[in-house]
């Protein structure tokens, strides 16, 4: 096991961490391997269990396994090999799926994605078991690149913490969309550098919490060339006496004109017991920029469920509607049906069991 050095709550971006969790989820006990199956999509499959890759069920395709350094962060460091994804100038790769697999205590694993001018790359990753399954991630996106990833955390219990560092460039596309859906804990904190002019970043998604779960997401944009546009859409659902936490931040520096910087944080109470915590921030240096940030949190309309229920829609089945109604607009941003699909139905499922 490693020897855990952990940040304290009492930085401000780790205020909300539930740090207690991780180390519980380092120590669980060994389970059976859960089995999980890939989504029905043509190219490289990957399949992690704790760490080390199942040659045996998996297809590697364009993707490489070796050595990924050079993250200082406080949990990214932990993780220094994995897998690569490297392209060429022009490349288009069939889309890559990985499913990380943990069976009790704490694995590592890194990651890199390099993708040169005009490559064009689709990356889904998948999170069962239990245990602390910590992963690093660092995206180097050139001239026009294109990544879209999707990323589904569905261990029933433990944490997973995600470390992303993500440098985007000129008039290149990163999308990324978050799903928290299973009963882990989970920290998605990020780092993107809008390095290049024009650049263009799309990171959002949906946690969904109950019982006394927490889930938290803590990501920095960081805008350093004119005429970049970023996207960060949030959504939290609480039920129980869990906890959701979103804090987002945009940085335009001095020269960074025109930038388009926009941040939607919404939080869903299922119970009053349960709490959502928000924390847009902007940090604007530059003086000819649209950025705007907005943070809500409510419970559902009792309008529109009585509504609903003076139709015949019984009242859990008019609560599951609105809810998904309220995370689909994240959801509804990935590209591909069929990973779209596969988000859609486990809030679906996350839904029937929460209410």
């Amino acid at each position: 096991m490693t020897t855990l050095e952990l940040p304290s709550n009492r930085a401000e971006a780790w205020r909300w961490a539930d740090l207690g969790a991780l180390s519980a989820a380092a120590a669980l006990a060994p389970i059976a391997r859960p089995e999980h199956d890939f989504l029905d999509l043509p190219g490289a499959r990957l399949l992690f269990v704790d760490g080390r890759l199942d040659e045996s069920a998996s297809t590697l395709g364009a993707v490489t396994l070796g050595e990924v350094t050079g993250s200082d962060h406080a949990l990214g460091r932990h993780a220094r090999t994995g897998w690569s994804l490297h392209l060429d100038a022009r490349a288009a790769a069939d889309p890559v799926q990985i499913v990380h697999v943990a069976t009790g205590a704490e694995n590592h694993l890194a990651a890199e994605i390099v993708l040169a001018e005009d490559a064009v790359a689709e990356v889904t990753e998948t999170f069962v078991g239990a245990g602390w399954a910590n992963r690093y991630t660092r995206t180097r996106l050139a001239r026009g690149a294109r990544l879209m990833r999707n990323v589904r955390l569905l261990q029933p219990a433990g944490f997973v913490s995600l470390r992303e560092d993500a440098d985007i460039g000129e008039a290149a596309s990163l999308v990324s969309t978050f799903l928290g859906a299973g009963g882990q804990g989970s920290r998605i904190d990020a780092q993107l550098t809008m390095s290049g002019e024009g650049a263009f970043a799309e990171y959002g998604g949906a946690l969904l919490t109950s019982d006394t779960q927490a889930q938290e997401c803590a990501v920095r944009v960081n805008h350093a060339q004119p005429n970049g546009a970023s996207r960060q859409v949030w959504r939290a659902v609480a039920a129980d006496q869990s906890r959701a936490s979103l804090a987002a931040a945009v940085e335009v520096a001095r020269h960074a004109q025109k930038t388009d910087g926009e941040q939607s944080l919404r939080g869903l109470l299922l119970h009053r017991t349960a709490t959502v915590n928000l924390k847009p921030e902007l940090e604007i240096f530059a003086d000819d920029v649209k950025c705007a940030h907005g943070a809500t949190v409510g419970e559902l309309d009792p309008r529109a469920l009585f509504y609903m229920q003076s139709r015949g829609i019984p009242r859990a089945r008019a609560q599951a509607i609105l809810t998904h109604a309220f995370v689909a607009d994240v959801l509804d941003r990935i590209g591909n049906e069929t990973v779209r699909a596969a988000f859609e139905s486990d809030a679906d499922a996350w839904l029937d069991a929460a209410l």
